[in-house]
């Protein structure tokens, strides 16, 4: 490699020590990150930075011998490289950066939103993320044209700004903050070029350790009580696998294994499949409700409706399935609605407003002094496998935890729950009669 180049990369090694923006022993991996890119790097023509880092890390991607956090790692290493250490002006391909932001650094913002969304949708992130971020982005333009007087610069400092007006005027949670930041950090990245992650420790909001509501055995019995038709289905299924209510919303017929009592939940968070338990006692409700909502499939057939909405490319590789029984919803809404994708009319899985409602109502009826909501009850899950003896890591598979620490927050709640110890000074009394 040409020797500017090395010593390029020797300046870039001691830019990441002098400035801390990484641990002093990941230093030296992401410059070989880089050298690797550099190596490897061959442009296509008009093809910008920003695309060839991505082509580079999709390859990178590929190898039998590349992990998830050493793609993270090269990207991280590669932006820090040529945004904060070379201050590349050209990330982006020009015209497209023209319709974002001018010379002078003036952002257009419905531009840069159209841009997020686009982004958004080509790294498949869920709707959902799409409107969160989005709706921060909003925001954040509308606190810097107040604050700015109707100039729209964005900037490491504005960002800083902003955060600091969200904890101390707005007095938000350490988790709002941190979704606020991930939103305009994606914002930076991805659509104007700007690298904020150097700054992360210093904005991300440290959130102290909590445990989760646990419902006992007999308190989770009656809440179900409370509760009765669809929505009491649900509420089983949830608990009887351990999910989140948007996985459970977003079941589809062929996610059910009667056979095997197995339900599938796929691109579950962080986009990973994964399998876990249906409960014998719902099985037969679970059938019954199918046949229902087969009459309902059959009705939308006959209208000549689109097919349910299918995951990124599907629908155009088999473009027959969102129409076939097998990709129908397990909890379809009743009403139809209108794609806000792909602007067409379809019938969508039922919002997660519904049980969360029944949920709360439930808990007000069976009289429990608990904090309770949809989440509490795939916390009682976890705990009361746990307290049944089932193994820690089959667990984590269960619900779908990356790390299994994540996991053994409920080793904490399963002491409350067991049979609690007696004193020593209890049992000093009764073995010796000693007075009060």
């Amino acid at each position: 490699m040409d020797k500017d180049i090395e010593r390029g990369l020797a300046d870039f090694g001691e830019f990441l020590l002098r400035e801390r923006i990484v641990h002093s022993a990941h230093a030296p991996f992401h410059v070989k990150w880089v050298r690797r890119f550099l190596e490897r790097d061959e442009p296509q023509a008009g093809e910008a930075l920003q695309d060839r880092v991505q082509r580079f890390c999709e390859e990178l991607e590929r190898a039998a011998w590349a992990t998830d956090w050493m793609v993270k790692q090269a990207e991280q290493a590669i932006r820090l490289y040529f945004l904060n250490f070379l201050k590349v002006t050209d990330w982006r391909k020009p015209e497209r950066m023209a319709q974002v932001q001018d010379a002078e650094g003036q952002v257009n913002p419905e531009a840069a939103l159209a841009q997020l969304r686009e982004t958004l949708r080509l790294k498949h992130y869920s709707y959902r993320t799409e409107k969160t971020y989005a709706d921060w982005v909003r925001r954040f333009f509308e606190y810097l044209g107040e604050a700015e007087k109707g100039r729209t610069v964005v900037t490491a400092e504005a960002v800083r700004n902003y955060m600091a007006h969200l904890a101390v005027h707005r007095q938000v949670s350490s988790s709002t903050q941190n979704q606020a930041f991930n939103s305009l950090l994606f914002l930076g990245r991805e659509v104007l070029g700007l690298e904020l992650e150097e700054m992360a420790e210093g904005v991300r909001a440290k959130r102290g350790d909590r445990l989760p509501t646990v419902l006992s055995v007999p308190e989770t019995f009656a809440l179900l009580e409370q509760m009765q038709g669809t929505l009491r289905l649900m509420a089983e299924v949830i608990y009887g696998g351990g999910l989140r209510v948007s996985e459970c919303c977003r079941l589809r017929v062929k996610d059910l294994d009667f056979d095997q009592s197995l339900v599938f939940v796929r691109a579950g968070k962080g986009d990973k499949d994964r399998s876990t338990l249906m409960a014998e006692s719902v099985k037969r409700r679970l059938r019954e409700h199918l046949e229902q909502m087969r009459a309902l499939y059959e009705e939308d057939r006959a209208a000549d409706l689109a097919g349910v909405m299918l995951p990124d490319a599907l629908a155009r590789k088999y473009p027959q399935a969102p129409k076939e029984w097998a990709w129908f919803w397990v909890f379809p809404s009743r009403t139809l609605s209108t794609d806000p994708r792909a602007g067409v009319v379809r019938r969508h899985h039922v919002g997660d407003g519904s049980i969360q409602h029944a949920v709360k109502e439930a808990s007000r009826k069976a009289n429990l002094a608990k904090p309770v909501s949809v989440h509490t009850l795939r916390h009682s899950f976890a705990t009361h496998l746990l307290l049944n003896g089932v193994d820690l890591r089959q667990i984590q598979d269960y619900l779908g935890h990356a790390n299994v620490e994540t996991t053994m927050i409920y080793t904490h709640v399963v002491k409350d729950l067991r049979n609690p110890a007696r004193s020593p000074l209890d049992l000093l009394r009764g073995g010796s009669g000693v007075k009060n």
